[in-house]
């Protein structure tokens, strides 16, 4: 790519946001590519390239819009989300932030004459429910569940974009609906059920996980930066983990207990504050949506480099899981 080419990425501080800013930073200069790139957070990250420049902003705030004008941004990045809600969290918090945020992030795009927007959804937009296929195709609807706020507001989110879609066809858009993302060093409320002496499990479920490795994620981010192509592709390594055979390669025991029991002890641990989990867990762990990643494969053209075993088993041997 021969003229100047500005990318801005919006939850640029964050696990995933902060490999991504790398990861097209250091495409960027091996391939002589002149441009900015632009990160954007509600708190300063750890490490910056050298190549990237970097505002302290919220995606709510107006002043998006002219950042986006300011640095002729042709390519915007959006991966902000709460995957690990605080203390200080609250649902309402949580739906300004994910969705109003994601609406303010497009009005800024229009408003700046950006070219493309490339979005991290998740295979949580398509909820938990009995009746999900074995596995899910992109056709397959949206139906993220509302007792879970991230699923729900992924669906919102992604309900959202598509109205853009259909009344701004100048805007691109690509979706990326991604499986569980890990790495040398995840940590999230996913990887803190593998931290526990047990593996909790329902019974008669096998809660099979679908697993996709962070630099894997941070690559194909960057191929949607710098194709043609758009989309909706689900983003996960081939394969799926059940929650037995994740339960062996940590050596650990399954406690499998029965849907009504588990339900019922969630609800009382929640109730005396000795869990923040409650009984819509439940379904969280019982009906997992199982990611099919043929079109991306097949349509986008990006091949992950790791399967969901690869991965995992890339995961429980890293330094930082053998020291927690």
């Amino acid at each position: 790519m021969k003229a100047a080419f500005n990318v801005l990425i919006t939850g640029a501080a964050g696990y995933l946001g902060s490999i991504v800013v790398q990861e097209i930073a250091a495409y960027m200069q091996q391939n002589s590519l002149s441009g900015k790139l632009v990160g954007v957070d509600i708190r300063r990250p750890t490490y910056l390239p050298e190549a990237a420049i970097f505002f302290q902003e919220d995606i709510r705030s107006a002043q998006l819009a002219k950042l986006c004008a300011d640095h002729k941004i042709d390519v915007v990045l959006h991966l902000v989300a709460i995957v690990n809600p605080g203390k200080k969290s609250n649902r309402q918090l949580e739906y300004e932030i994910e969705v109003e945020g994601t609406r303010n992030v497009l009005e800024a795009c229009l408003t700046a004459k950006v070219k493309r927007i490339i979005v991290s959804s998740s295979g949580a937009a398509y909820g938990y429910y009995a009746d999900n296929p074995a596995w899910i195709r992109e056709e397959t609807a949206i139906r993220g569940n509302q007792e879970f706020a991230y699923a729900y507001h992924k669906r919102l989110v992604e309900e959202l974009l598509a109205t853009y879609r259909d009344r701004h066809h100048q805007l691109e858009q690509v979706i990326f609906r991604i499986g569980t993302i890990l790495g040398a060093t995840t940590r999230n409320q996913i990887t803190a059920l593998f931290q526990k002496p047990i593996v909790l499990a329902v019974r008669g479920s096998d809660s099979p996980f679908v697993f996709v490795w962070d630099r894997d994620v941070a690559a194909c981010m960057r191929e949607a930066v710098f194709s043609p192509k758009t989309g909706i592709y689900n983003l996960a390594g081939d394969g799926a983990l059940s929650i037995h055979e994740i339960a062996r390669k940590l050596g650990k025991p399954v406690l499998a207990l029965p849907a009504g029991l588990l339900r019922s002890g969630l609800f009382v641990l929640k109730k005396l504050g000795l869990s923040q989990y409650g009984p819509e867990q439940l379904d969280f762990l019982r009906y997992r949506p199982v990611l099919d990643n043929h079109k991306l494969k097949t349509e986008f053209g990006f091949i992950p480099q790791k399967s969901s075993r690869d991965v995992f088993s890339f995961f429980i041997n890293s330094p930082a899981m053998k020291r927690r």
